[in-house]
């Protein structure tokens, strides 16, 4: 919690002031058991109902006074939790944004979902209710006691003993309440993985008939959800009802003791009465302080959680570029635009690694192919590039530069991805196309349309490349969105495009044009295609084979038929008819 606090910092005024008119408000209700004893005892025991009406006008002008203090206090008290909630989330997901692709893996998406939405709101409305209440309520416990001992020190005992008792039993119930909040928001983070999981895959949950199977799981992690908030709801419930019996009780004793002092003559009715007063504040601010221990519980479990985002982790670390300027070598000749040196790399949490020694170059403007089986780590090692991980060993260079050495955001604007999976975010076609490059006119993204083989689409939608794409790209097919995708990372020019097995959803004829369009448009770019396709990989420059995380071969694909193994396999799988007409393989 306390690396939180950074984000009050501009709100030192309302966490003072929210607290001190509270005070104020509290130091009013102090004297409000004293007015009524003096009416009592002066005014309707002595029949001056003059003086009644004096003491009934001070107690209206103290609750008027109460309750404008009040909601200044609850001004100020809103102004900073909600400010600090802003900040605390914007910090969020600020850090999020940062954190490398292995932080997000061990997170997960509905974990950081719930941090970001439901922990943050915990955490501001126990900020809220602290500095409401933190304060006051124990100034108004200690001070009615105060008050009660200043009537009848005897008596006061009381006070102290039902004090001491209730705080045993609000202390008691706190510690055990803490780590049961945490487990609570795990539970969340399983249902609402399981909700975020279902709405996203609807159609393949429709598709194989599931949704009873589906439901199950869901109502399973729903109910062990419920019962573990009503096991913690057990023990926040005993708070209100013990108190109760211990201050009832306490009030009990002290008008029987009360009564025998008035009998006895040492004590007034009225004092009797702002003893029982006092109590009863007591008794209503320990409700108050019970409630708001069980919210700032809840609130320090969730901002256990936040902190363990904040600190989990972190940022890429970046250099700059200062060895030899990009893309030359020591001796002055032009170094490779890639070049992998023995990289290995492992998941985190994985036994296994996922690339074993891997050791490549790939000259500026050559198009490289890689292949290989599903989980063969083609995907991991187009990903070392752009810097999306970083090696395990071994070394990634980038025009002769280690990857980290360059400076933050200058990798990324050498780069240019496409990823397996087509991501289109609401907005407009332009909007989407602009993410490439910002500054980027309508001539280049219809340029990059053009390559892409995807201008026809933009043309025959209503408005052009004002045409609004929904959340995903719904309304657009599997083809459609690729192709866009692709677009998108032609505006940005990059130097290097990384195609990772984006056009598995476009028909041969359009692919192969697509590969045509690279090849007469992108000349100085170099090209990773990435594909469990022969046909796409086949005219690469030079193709590269994986199996299980092995660099099994690399040469041109009429060189890898002959010597080979994994490619011969993965060829003839997809052409058997070539397996008895070998000549028609080259």
């Amino acid at each position: 919690m306390k690396n939180l606090l950074c984000y009050l910092k501009d709100f030192r005024k309302e966490v003072v002031l929210a607290p001190l008119f509270k005070m104020l408000e509290a130091l009013f209700d102090l004297f409000v058991p004293l007015v009524v004893a003096a009416i009592i005892d002066r005014g309707i025991a002595a029949s001056d109902f003059g003086y009644a009406g004096k003491m009934c006008l001070v107690l209206m002008l103290l609750a008027a006074l109460g309750l404008a203090w009040s909601a200044t206090a609850q001004y100020f008290a809103a102004r900073a939790s909600v400010g600090f909630s802003a900040r605390l989330r914007r910090a969020l997901f600020s850090h999020i944004q940062e954190l490398s692709c292995s932080d997000l893996d061990t997170l997960g998406t509905s974990t950081l979902i719930t941090r970001m939405t439901s922990d943050v709101n915990q955490v501001q409305n126990g900020l809220n209710l602290a500095l409401r209440l933190l304060l006051r309520s124990p100034f108004i416990v200690f001070g009615a006691m105060i008050m009660a001992f200043t009537i009848d020190h005897r008596i006061a005992g009381i006070f102290a003993l039902a004090i001491a008792a209730l705080s045993v039993v609000v202390f008691g119930i706190m510690l055990i309440s803490i780590p049961l909040y945490r487990r609570v928001q795990a539970a969340l983070d399983d249902v609402l993985g399981k909700t975020r999981e279902n709405l996203t895959g609807v159609r393949v949950v429709r598709a194989f008939r599931k949704e009873e199977d589906e439901v199950r799981i869901f109502r399973e992690k729903n109910d062990a959800l419920t019962a573990l908030q009503k096991y913690v709801g057990r023990f926040s419930a005993l708070m209100n009802p013990v108190t109760f019996v211990i201050i009832n009780a306490a009030a009990i004793w002290l008008i029987y003791a009360g009564a025998l002092r008035v009998e006895a003559g040492s004590l007034t009715q009225g004092s009797v009465v702002a003893l029982y007063n006092y109590m009863a504040q007591i008794l209503v601010e320990l409700v108050k302080l019970a409630n708001l221990i069980i919210s700032i519980t809840r609130a320090f479990a969730c901002a256990d959680r936040i902190s363990n985002v904040l600190e989990s982790g972190e940022a890429l670390s970046c250099g700059r570029v200062t060895a030899q300027p990009a893309g030359e070598e020591d001796n002055g000749r032009k170094a490779p635009a890639v070049t992998f040196e023995h990289v290995s790399f492992t998941y985190a949490g994985a036994g296994d690694d996922s690339l074993t020694d891997i050791s490549f170059e790939a000259q500026s403007g050559e198009t490289i192919g890689i292949i290989g089986g599903t989980g063969s780590g083609k995907s991991t090692l187009v990903n070392l590039i752009p810097r999306f991980y970083d090696a395990t060993e071994g070394r990634v260079l980038i025009d002769g530069v280690p990857a980290q050495d360059y400076a933050a955001g200058e990798l990324v604007r050498k780069t240019a991805v496409v990823p397996q999976k087509a991501v289109l975010f609401k907005g407009t076609i332009r909007e989407n196309l602009l993410w490439g490059r910002p500054d980027a006119t309508d001539e280049e993204l219809w340029e990059a349309l053009t390559i892409a083989q995807a201008r026809q689409i933009v043309e025959e939608k209503e408005g052009g490349l004002d045409y609004v794409i929904e959340q995903n790209g719904r309304n657009l097919s599997g083809g459609q969105r690729q192709r866009l995708t692709i677009a998108r990372a032609l505006v940005r020019k990059a130097d290097i495009l990384i195609l990772d097995d984006s056009a598995s959803a476009l028909d041969y004829a359009t692919e192969a044009a697509l590969r045509s369009a690279l090849r007469e448009h992108a000349k100085d770019t170099t090209v990773f295609l990435v594909s469990q396709r022969t046909t796409s990989v086949r005219h690469a420059d030079r193709i590269l084979v994986l199996d299980d995380g092995v660099l099994m071969g690399s040469g041109t694909h009429a060189e890898l038929m002959k010597s080979c193994e994994v490619y011969q396999e993965i060829y003839y799988s997809q052409f058997p008819e070539e397996r008895t007409n070998p000549g028609g393989a080259a």
